[in-house]
């Protein structure tokens, strides 16, 4: 049985198109590694200063000195390239990012990001999410659409410290595809076993519907 957080990976898998230069965040991103097709010729960057990250290893091929940003360790395709975390940053502030996927806690109707704090728990950094929201050409989120308590994370405005004003352009969770559009959010996709009544109850801001859906 497939579960949530690879449901959602392979999901996500679909925003990565033949060519792209794409960066996965820490934790639930990393997995859209494991899921993208030999069909695509992709190029994977972290911040600590690798271009060309694999799949995750098998037990018997993992390297120590060969993680990525959240200290997981990874694989190397061929051709991979390594350099400094300056420029590693270089290349996600100057533009060269076609996407970034991206977990969070919190998004507002109106693209607004926090996904990396909760005021008084303990954190290890703000990591590269600040400069990836400006500097990539398209964000994706990807996470749950509620939280332990099934509360939204989808609201009207962000209660959390921001990572980025208004940077969002789609968001994925296990129960639907919303986009974040200058009239709102657009209802897009619903996954199976949930309605487009489901995801209104479980969504704090109003919703446009697809016409597909309707």
């Amino acid at each position: 049985m497939v579960n949530i957080r690879e449901r959602i990976a392979r999901r996500a898998e679909k925003e990565v198109q033949d060519g792209f230069f794409v960066n996965l965040g820490i934790g639930m991103p990393t997995l859209v590694a494991n899921y993208i097709s030999e069909d695509k010729d992709v190029v994977l960057q972290s911040e600590n200063g690798l271009l060309g990250i694999g799949p995750y290893p098998l037990k018997e091929n993992v390297d120590p000195d060969l993680i990525n940003a959240g200290k997981e360790t990874v694989t190397a395709i061929k051709g991979a390239s390594y350099f400094s975390s300056a420029e590693s940053f270089a290349m996600i502030r100057g533009g060269h990012i076609d996407l970034a996927i991206l977990g969070a806690m919190e998004v507002a109707e109106n693209g607004d990001l926090a996904n990396w704090m909760i005021p008084g728990k303990m954190i290890k950094g703000m990591g590269g999410a600040m400069d990836l929201v400006h500097g990539a050409k398209k964000v994706v989120i990807i996470m749950e659409h509620v939280n332990k308590k099934g509360e939204p994370k989808i609201l009207k405005n962000c209660t959390l410290p921001l990572t980025g004003k208004a940077v969002v352009n789609r968001i994925i969770t296990d129960r639907a595809v919303i986009d974040v559009t200058e009239n709102g959010l657009k209802l897009i996709e619903v996954m199976d076993g949930f309605t487009v009544e489901d995801i209104k109850n479980s969504t704090e801001p109003e919703l446009i519907i697809a016409e597909e859906l309707l």
